[in-house]
């Protein structure tokens, strides 16, 4: 690591450094969990997300940068406009690495531009940080941003960008990383179009890391990566469909959800329509993979029409099934115009799927927002992008849009941020984690789909409540962790958590257990916690909406199921040492040397 933060105040247009304390390192690493250190120790309660007193922080963690597979990802923290939790995302692709190399591990963004001028910042490795104007920038989608950029600051020049939606402050906007790749989900391009920011760009790092033990290093990677190359997810399923291949497995459990989860289960026809396999034979052109991976399941595509990258399986799902609808070309180009305007797919698919319901409902009159209309589906993304017509309520994200027809049942989400592509009363552990974790219905923080579903490490049975808690713990722990220094957590499913210890322990020179690295996730964890319950957040926000409570499955192999969340919850706060409503311990935060913030 570099012991390094870069600081950049858009108000003064100021930057500095920062040096970060090892102990720091030592008890966060990296990546999330600094990111989460940093954000809780400098913001007071209760700070508008859409304010310049909320932060952008980005951080690399101590894999980035080196021979640990898929090892090419970073970290973004910041409070969400779209939830008002603490907010982390993360992005592979290139940026976190070049940005490593430069001879940071973090970069804190505090305050706006002034006077509605327009900026850019360019982190250069051989010269210093400059605050460039980006008048010429604004306005512009991202393909189009980062071509200019490019052929200012150079073509080997890595961008993170937000398009017309980040600009407009749409609540369910993201920054994008090489205009394919997102840091989505909770509306972070709001934040930085709050602060006139248009892009981040960084290049010439020249910057080199020793490894304390490079033998060991070298010994431990040759067999991870045979193991990538032999385990089937990551050697066949991934490689060969991308996280489409989720479509037609997730269907077989009767978890894939339509028509705004309505249903979970589609027809033979309707799945093989929009599976991995059909992307694969219509339009895929090739396959990518981000900094040292081999998995490569990033899908370059061409549908004769457009073409493009994607779409990833949830942007596949929430942009078509979602809505009732099952024209693949119409989803992918769907997906295209998400990246090219800087939208969070998931949240725009299922705001435009609880629209609909609205719709059915009579609630709303307009047309185009109809289960099943594909013809309007790219106008609807546009007009939310650009805030025009119904557009511009729909851009506030599910929860304030129905809210505001009285129909806050329609609004599948936790904390205001909508669910991914798993219908929770199809898995119990996985429904346990949307309600709990951090920053909303969140897929990724605690994914037991893995254990539940895919069998990885092995299967369990997902309508058990026995047991879960402990199952759920750990998964979350784990991908504290996974985030922190950072890795891809598809490497989960071929290398078992202990390879991260041992890649750890040969970079440092020093014994790190898998223990140790169990122990710095649940601090993260909780820290994260911490600051929910200061912004207000307690158990009556660990919830899941009503429909997922009460009205059980009518078809497919999850029939009949409700989650019963009361006593999952109840088992949870117990196992994690949270009190009745979910406020941690003080046995416990004194047990992670962490303090309640004020």
């Amino acid at each position: 690591m570099n012991n390094q933060i870069l600081e950049v105040n858009l108000t003064t247009e100021k930057t500095s450094v920062s040096l970060i304390d090892d102990e720091v390192l030592n008890n966060y690493l990296g990546g999330r969990g600094l990111g989460v250190k940093l954000l809780t120790e400098n913001m007071p309660k209760g700070v508008d997300p859409l304010s310049e007193s909320n932060p952008l922080i980005f951080s690399i963690g101590p894999f980035t940068s080196s021979i640990v597979p898929t090892s090419g990802r970073f970290s973004l923290v910041t409070k969400s406009p779209l939830t008002n939790t603490i907010f982390h995302s993360n992005s592979g692709g290139f940026w976190g690495v070049y940005f490593k190399r430069c001879g940071y591990d973090g970069l804190y963004i505090s305050g706006k531009l002034k006077d509605d001028n327009k900026g850019y910042i360019v982190i250069d490795g051989t010269k210093t940080v400059e605050i460039k104007d980006a008048d010429r920038l604004w306005g512009l989608k991202t393909v189009k941003t980062i071509e200019k950029i490019k052929e200012l600051e150079g073509k080997n020049a890595q961008v993170l960008c937000i398009g017309p939606a980040g600009e407009n402050q749409v609540r369910i906007s993201s920054i994008m990383n090489q205009a394919h790749r997102a840091f989505g989900r909770g509306g972070v391009g709001a934040v930085m179009g709050s602060k006139n920011l248009k892009a981040i760009v960084v290049k010439n790092g020249t910057q080199k890391f020793p490894i304390k033990d490079k033998e060991h290093m070298k010994r431990i990677s040759v067999v991870a990566i045979d193991k990538i190359k032999v385990t089937p997810i990551t050697s066949q399923g991934l490689a060969l469909f991308g996280t489409a291949a989720l479509v037609k497995v997730i269907n077989l459990f009767g978890m894939f959800p339509i028509r705004n989860f309505q249903s979970a289960y589609a027809t033979p026809d309707q799945i093989d329509s929009v599976s991995g396999e059909k992307l694969r034979e219509k339009y895929l052109e090739d396959s990518e993979g981000c900094y040292n991976c081999i998995i490569k399941c990033g899908r370059l595509t061409n549908t004769g029409e457009m073409r493009g990258k994607g779409p990833e399986y949830e942007s596949l799902w929430s942009l078509g099934p979602l809505s009732g609808i099952f024209d693949l070309k119409e989803i992918t180009h769907a997906n295209y115009l998400c990246n090219e305007y800087g939208l969070d797919t998931i949240s725009t698919g299922a705001t435009i799927a609880c629209a609909m319901e609205l719709q059915q409902n009579g609630l709303i009159k307009d047309q185009s927002l109809a289960f099943g209309n594909e013809k309007s589906l790219c106008n609807n993304i546009e007009k939310i992008a650009l805030k025009r017509g119904i557009g511009k309520e729909l851009a506030e994200g599910s929860l304030r849009f129905a809210k505001k027809y009285n129909a806050e049942r329609y609004a599948m989400q936790v904390k205001g941020m909508e669910l991914a592509a798993y219908d929770p009363r199809g898995a119990f552990g996985h429904a346990l984690n949307y309600a709990v974790s951090s920053r909303g219905a969140c897929h990724l923080t605690g994914f037991l789909v893995a254990s539940e579903v895919l069998g990885v490490p092995k299967l369990i049975d997902r309508f058990s409540v026995k047991g879960k808690s402990d199952l759920l713990i750990l998964k979350q722990n784990q991908s504290a962790v996974e985030d922190s220094l950072v890795v891809c957590k598809f490497m989960g499913y071929a290398l078992g958590f202990e390879f991260q210890a041992r890649f750890l322990t040969a970079i440092l020179g020093k014994e790190i257990t898998v223990t140790d690295l169990i122990s710095i996730g649940e601090r993260i964890y909780n820290l994260e916690r911490l600051f929910n319950v200061r912004e207000g957040f307690s158990k009556k926000d660990d919830t899941l909406p009503l429909r997922f409570l009460e009205t059980p499955l009518e078809e497919g192999p999850s029939k009949g199921r409700v989650v019963p969340l009361k006593q999952l919850l109840q088992d949870f706060y117990k196992v994690r040492e949270w009190d009745e409503i979910g406020i941690p311990k003080d046995t416990l935060l004194e047990r992670l040397s962490i303090e309640r913030l004020k």
